[in-house]
């Protein structure tokens, strides 16, 4: 199927609680199965994050959706203060960087998923870009697998900066995780 046949939605918190079963779907089939790991620990521990972030400040998630069907999804939501999202980044940023000014100044995107069988496809870079896209802050920040570098170069091309890496917080998933930011609005959609 064509790109051209995937329709983008945006849609508010109390939509995507409806859609939490669908999102755990994508995310499990994105992922696929690793070779030794137990999937029901990864898909568990998204869930628990999907259901967390609702209540965060001007969340938004955007679908990608097929002939109905959910092919990828992106969400995210306003970082604040009390969050110290950039708690023990390394290397120490420069003064100020830290301040979000309300709420207002950075965007989280969460996560974004792709099911493997449209990946390649530039469905991600189209979510990303719808999402980030009708922000309003002055910047947004993601955080990674700190070994996924094919990853890192992908976020790279999309303009994204590497900062450096922070430590996972209690119960995360990895022992530390690789940060990266860029300026809003986009400007390069390359």
């Amino acid at each position: 199927m064509a790109v051209t046949d995937v329709t983008y939605t945006r849609h508010g918190a109390e939509a995507a609680a409806g859609l939490l079963d669908e999102l755990c779907m994508v995310y499990a089939d994105a992922y696929g199965q690793v070779a030794g790991e137990d999937t029901t620990v990864k898909a568990d521990a998204f869930r628990d994050r999907a259901t967390g972030a609702l209540s965060a400040r001007n969340y938004e998630l955007v679908t990608a959706r097929a002939d109905g069907e959910l092919v990828g999804f992106v969400f995210g939501y306003s970082l604040r203060q009390e969050r110290d999202w950039f708690a023990g980044l390394d290397p120490a940023p420069e003064a100020g960087f830290t301040d979000e000014r309300g709420a207002e100044r950075t965007v989280v995107l969460a996560e974004i998923e792709v099911r493997k069988a449209w990946q390649g496809q530039r469905i991600g870079r189209s979510l990303h870009d719808t999402f980030l896209g009708g922000r309003l802050e002055e910047r947004a920040t993601l955080s990674a697998n700190p070994d996924a570098t094919a990853t890192h170069a992908l976020y790279e091309g999309w303009g994204w900066r590497r900062v450096g890496t922070k430590p996972g917080r209690p119960g995360a998933y990895y022992r530390e995780y690789a940060v990266f930011v860029r300026r809003l609005p986009l400007l390069d959609r390359r």
